[in-house]
């Protein structure tokens, strides 16, 4: 997490900070026995769910392929027309692998017994509105632990969630703000909260979103019990592309790693890194089992033929770096959710949590009848631990030996779609947002900020509506933080490193004023380029430690000529941006933005 560096002059005293962790350590204890879930790290109740997993036999379940639903219907005269979808979100089980006893999980679904890690994909198409009532049916107690001592969702009883569509261009109280959180029956709510029923008008350019929990200081505990799953938006334009089309050969493969118990359940510890003033939180989370699509290592037998494969890291904290066995390329088709003008190839692509890489592998070409999906990103990323024999490995595809007898009919254009460049000439003003990381005496973390500044800060970012920014995003920490910016795309214009890195830091610390710290002084270090794949608009971008990474973030619609949105976007209560490591997101290194006419 970093070295060691002072407190925030906001934290004068940590007094306060260790009377309340102390009441909070007796609670939790308390908590953790009633409800069974103790794993003190090095125990052998751990250990042994640690040895179980290495003994699982890899490649042994087949990779499910999630349940549909369709976002929208059709009319009496055959035309697509807004849907209305009712998705729960339940207490139920998961097997996770053919050996493992069944884990509780929290589970998004149609109904309890439909419910499904990942959730069912959702189908949308553009233009056409999709109406979603979310209904929370979870108990009155989580089955993770929970750390009351950082900034989190305060019900009166039940288990806060909200949903937040990521990647979605949608209306604030759609957005699924961290303090519109509710709980079982809206016995209690959040101060934002409006209602559970959300509209997403899909008004945006075809490509690859996701949908999952973001309750205040809870994101991390409820995507690891399984809020997780996948939404597409499609397009009539895509249609001409060409690309590998169909359930069977365009697939989502949603990864994450978990640790498990001997008795099959979710372990995270329950003692965090500075007990001392937060008893559970951790810096970050990581788990040895990689999961795709649910099942640790699974297993796809394909054709020989090419396959469209969306993938999205929704780990907490875990970056993969992907690469196949058989050294089959991948290429490019989009990057998050909008499209790339044109194919890029790779034979090895970083994925930071809540990125999507949207690639064409043609297994055609293959030399071996099988090859494996791989990672080598150490953890934390990027100066942690090196990747091992089980989170090494992601899953297999098992290459059917016959060649096709039919010419597969689908390719890989020369150009995708084009949406309007990056241009700077468009920004209406330029920001510095800094990443900070601060640690107590000990030199054990406690708390991330942007721009210095606590969730509850007020309001400091306010765009334009129409406009687009220049932000120059500085990263005093070690880690690599991905950034997601609700509502906006932004394109990556250049990442420079900072020299004398400890010098400006210091300023930095004191001043929190890049301008006067003489940033322009610091930036001068070597630049790294942006790998072709990721040059096109995104909505999450890997940001370096040491370095400044310039993007273009456009507060507009994407394509056509409209300059505002189909909605109100300056409606209470606004947007956020944040780190997409959820440990990090549920502590602090997130803010409000909120776009002004």
């Amino acid at each position: 997490m970093g070295e060691k560096k002072p407190l925030p002059s906001s934290h004068v005293s940590l007094i306060p900070i260790h009377l309340a962790a102390v009441v909070a350590v007796l609670v939790i204890i308390v908590t953790i026995i009633v409800e069974g879930v103790v794993v003190c790290e090095g125990t052998s109740e751990e250990k042994n769910g640690l040895y179980r997993l290495s003994k699982l036999e890899m490649f042994v379940d087949e990779l499910p392929d999630m349940p549909k639903l369709q976002g929208f219907r059709f009319d009496a005269a055959g035309a697509p027309v807004a849907g209305n979808l009712t998705i729960g979100m339940y207490d139920t089980t998961w097997k996770f692998h053919r050996d493992l006893p069944p884990s509780r999980v929290f589970a998004y679904g149609t109904s309890r017994e439909t419910a499904t890690v990942p959730g069912p994909t959702i189908e949308a198409l553009r233009g056409v509105p999709t109406h979603i009532t979310w209904t929370n049916h979870l108990p009155s107690r989580h089955f993770l632990p929970w750390d009351p001592t950082i900034t989190t969702a305060s019900p009166r009883s039940g288990v806060p969630t909200v949903v937040h569509l990521h990647g979605g261009i949608n209306p604030p109280s759609s957005d699924g703000n961290a303090l519109a959180w509710f709980t079982s029956s809206l016995s209690s709510t959040g101060p934002h909260f409006s209602s559970p029923i959300y509209f997403y008008p899909n008004a945006q350019p075809p490509g690859n979103l996701w949908y999952h929990d973001h309750a205040m200081g809870l994101t991390r505990v409820n995507l690891l019990a399984g809020l997780i799953g996948a939404y597409r938006v499609s397009g009539p334009e895509e249609a001409a592309l060409g690309l590998p089309s169909g359930h069977e050969f365009d697939r989502h493969i949603v990864l994450f790693d978990r640790a498990f118990r001997a008795d099959g359940a979710l372990y995270m510890n329950a003692t965090g890194d500075n007990p001392g003033i937060h008893p559970q939180w951790q810096p970050e989370y990581f788990g040895p089992a990689v999961v795709a699509n649910g099942k640790a290592w699974p297993f796809l037998r394909v054709r020989r033929r090419r396959y469209r494969l969306r993938i999205l890291n929704a780990s907490n904290a875990r970056f993969f770096r992907l690469s196949l066995s058989n050294g089959l390329p991948f290429v490019h088709v989009s990057s998050d959710s909008v499209y790339l003008p044109r194919p890029e190839a790779s034979r090895s692509f970083l994925l930071g949590p809540s990125e999507f890489a949207d690639v064409v592998v043609d297994f055609a070409k293959s030399t071996s009848d099988d090859v494996i999906l791989r990672n080598d990103a150490p953890y934390p990323y990027p100066s942690g631990d090196p990747t091992d024999e089980l989170s090494g490995r992601v899953m297999k595809f098992v290459i059917r030996r016959r060649r096709e007898r039919r010419r597969d009919p689908s390719r890989v254009p020369r150009s995708l779609l084009r949406y309007p460049a990056a241009d700077v000439a468009e920004s209406a003003r330029t920001r510095y947002i800094t990443m900070y990381e601060y640690e107590s005496a000990t030199g054990d973390p406690t708390h991330l900020y942007l721009n210095a500044k606590s969730y509850g800060d007020p309001v400091t970012e306010t765009p334009g509506e129409g406009t687009a920014e220049i932000w120059r995003v500085i990263n005093l920490t070690d880690d690599n933080h991905p950034l997601h910016i609700h509502l906006a795309v932004f394109a990556v214009r250049e990442q420079r490193e900072l020299v004398d890195v400890e010098g400006f830091k210091e300023c930095m610390m004191r001043a929190n004023d890049a301008v006067r710290c003489r940033v322009g002084r610091h930036a001068v270090g070597r630049r790294r380029a942006v790998p072709p794949w990721e040059r096109g608009w995104k909505n999450v971008f890997k940001m370096r430690p040491g370095f400044v990474t310039e993007i273009l973030v456009r507060f507009k619609p994407l394509g056509g000529t409209e300059r505002t949105y189909s909605f109100d976007a300056t409606a209470e209560p606004g947007y956020v941006y944040h780190c997409h490591i959820l440990d990090h997101e549920d502590n602090e290194m997130m803010r409000p933005f909120k776009l002004v006419h």
